[in-house]
């Protein structure tokens, strides 16, 4: 007896198309990032550095437990963004908001009894007396992406806080609906990556995903692609080490600039913030190239 065998609809096509957008779980992300430098502290050159960073993504998980979820977006404000492809988050607002300055107050808290240099500790007790606007600076800075060189202490624990609301807002997104701003730019609040990363995700084995640096969404972008320019011609890859190095800089000769990217598939224990601090040798190689670094990272500036 001969079976017929009948196409299946469901498969046509073959293996399923991965997601544009992967938006963060918070307490999560943070706890895995303390457990990386925790454990790089232990096998790197920056060690006392790496596990006081260890520290600062531990506190931030806490802060993001410590704080009430913000309210999803109406649906409004989703379908304008989507139709005008801009990011659904307004930096602006949220800079200003109630969730973000009791975040940089619980940080400030939380990070009181974290074993740091005495710069570092000035620097904390510094934003701890600082006044409304003073923070608001800061924060906008950060935001900005443009930390003077003479405060960066203090800019970065803002960073963090910043980091961890912005994030709270990112998860309420349904990554589903988020769209493509255009090249290097996060879809859900419009920030630049720290790094990018050639997964090992089920489903997108070997898909890059940038990773944003303030609210932890990660986007989809086309392998061998500036982040910066979009340009497909002139890129490069260089390391410290060999060419089998799991972090890389992708170098783009038409706009002059780099950004980090990591392989996630050949190490799956990379994290994108975590492997950026713990690879500033290659910020070092990189500085001396003429090259810009397209990439934002605030727990590297000024090292």
């Amino acid at each position: 007896m001969t079976t017929k065998l009948e196409p299946n609809p469901q498969l046509i096509g073959g293996v399923a198309k991965p997601p544009f957008a992967v938006t963060p779980d918070p307490q999560a992300e943070f706890t895995r990032r303390a457990d990386r430098f925790d454990w790089l502290s232990r096998t790197g050159n920056l060690g006392s550095y790496l596990q006081f960073m260890a520290g600062i993504a531990r506190a931030q998980a806490t802060v993001a437990g410590a704080l009430t979820a913000p309210a999803p977006l109406p649906e409004q404000r989703i379908e304008l963004c989507r139709a005008s492809r801009m990011p659904p988050l307004d930096r602006d607002v949220i800079a200003r908001s109630d969730l973000m300055a009791k975040a940089v107050s619980l940080m400030i808290a939380a990070l009181a009894e974290l074993d740091m240099p005495e710069a570092a500790r000035q620097a904390l007790e510094a934003l701890g007396q600082a006044g409304p606007e003073d923070r608001a600076w800061l924060i906008d800075n950060v935001m900005a992406r443009a930390i003077p060189p003479d405060s960066i202490g203090p800019h970065m624990f803002a960073a963090a806080a910043v980091q961890v609301v912005m994030a709270l807002h990112a998860q309420t997104l349904d990554a589903a609906r988020l769209v493509p701003v255009q090249v290097g730019i996060c879809p859900s609040c419009g920030g630049v990556p720290a790094s990018s990363r050639v997964t090992e995700r089920l489903g997108a084995e070997g898909v890059r995903y940038a990773f944003c640096a303030t609210c932890a969404t990660e986007w989809n972008e086309v392998r061998v692609k500036c982040l910066c320019c979009g340009s497909t011609k002139g890129i490069s890859y260089r390391s410290v080490e060999d060419e089998n190095a799991t972090v890389k800089a992708e170098v783009c000769t038409e706009c002059n600039s780099w950004v980090k990217i990591l392989y996630h598939n050949k190490n799956p224990s990379l994290d994108p913030i975590a492997d950026d601090v713990a690879s500033l040798g290659l910020d070092l190689l990189m500085r001396d190239t003429g090259f810009r670094h397209g990439g934002f990272d605030p727990f590297i500036q000024g090292l």
